[in-house]
């Protein structure tokens, strides 16, 4: 489909969407997300040629969260190959991000690396591989889009770091499954940085299209994937990518995405585009309110899901 028709398409929904009621709240349980305007809402698109259409508040930064699971996994797949799948699971878990329940009869190996526990286990795995991780993890992400103005921000780790109580208690408890290889304090420090990653629509549209193009992957002088391992991340993002709300986006949306609590979400459609929707609310599964339902609205517009 030409740019024009999804411009045309998106700018409907957009306008029909953008009044709507919306039902979810805004994280506050991180205090730095909660001084974030609920009322932004922004949607942009790019295509694997490059074309790009955005609107609303598509160029606005904010904290992409989770969403940053997907590069930290695509580095750490990059690096440690198939032995990763030793330390994390590929599974849907069915319980929410930042459960504890599964830990104890899985014994320390968490069941996908999208729900926090995977994630920590993943920044485990990076730091035992780089010097000096967040330095060369940020370093990859520039390189990756090609924008070196992405960075970390300082003032969302220091607020995830002062109430992640329950990521803290997560890493000591998969650390006493011997799952855990580095010191906790560290792991746990790059891990919220991660997740203080800052990218607006457009440039998360743009950074994830090595997930859509396979001529993106090779064509860069370090291979970011094989085709093969971008077909695996995809799949996992498709089945565990909105944590116990997985199957409901796979069912209303139909493309591999991910989701985060700053209320992004970026989805794929392989050799086509990627698309980043931004809006702060969340619903009780911990995705944006707004953003599940205007992709919803895309996809049956477009007729583009993978179905």
């Amino acid at each position: 489909m030409q740019i024009k028709k999804y411009q045309k398409i998106i700018t409907e929904i957009y306008s029909d969407i953008k009044d709507v009621e919306d039902l979810g709240k805004v994280a506050n349980y991180i205090p730095e997300l909660g001084n974030v305007s609920a009322d932004n809402f922004g949607i942009n698109i790019t295509k694997i040629n490059n074309e790009s259409f955005g609107i609303g508040n598509f160029e606005g930064k904010f904290s992409i969260q989770s969403i940053s699971k997907i590069l930290t996994l695509t580095l750490a797949y990059k690096l440690e190959g198939e032995k990763l799948w030793q330390r994390v699971d590929v599974e849907p878990s069915g319980n929410p991000f930042n459960s504890l329940q599964q830990l104890e009869s899985d014994y320390g190996i968490p069941r996908n690396p999208f729900i926090n526990s995977g994630a920590i286990v993943v920044c485990d795995v990076l730091i035992s591989h780089l010097q000096n991780p967040k330095e060369e993890f940020l370093n990859f992400c520039r390189e990756l889009s090609n924008n070196f103005t992405l960075n970390y921000s300082e003032k969302v780790a220091t607020s995830e770091k002062n109430t992640g109580f329950r990521n803290v208690a997560l890493c000591n408890f998969i650390k006493s499954f011997k799952n855990i290889k580095n010191n906790v304090d560290e792991v746990l420090d790059f891990y919220f940085h991660i997740c203080s990653l800052e990218m607006s629509c457009k440039e998360l549209s743009e950074i994830f299209l090595y997930l859509a193009d396979d001529k993106f992957r090779t064509h860069k002088e370090n291979s970011v994937l094989t085709e093969s391992q971008a077909k695996r991340i995809n799949a996992i993002m498709l089945t565990c990518g909105f944590y116990d709300e997985s199957g409901e986006f796979a069912f209303r949306v139909g493309l591999p995405g991910k989701s985060g609590v700053g209320g992004g979400i970026v989805a794929i459609h392989p050799d086509e585009f990627c698309i980043a929707v931004w809006s702060p609310k969340l619903n009780k599964k911990g995705n944006s309110y707004k953003g599940m339902l205007f992709l919803e609205n895309f996809t049956t517009k477009t007729a583009c899901s993978i179905f």
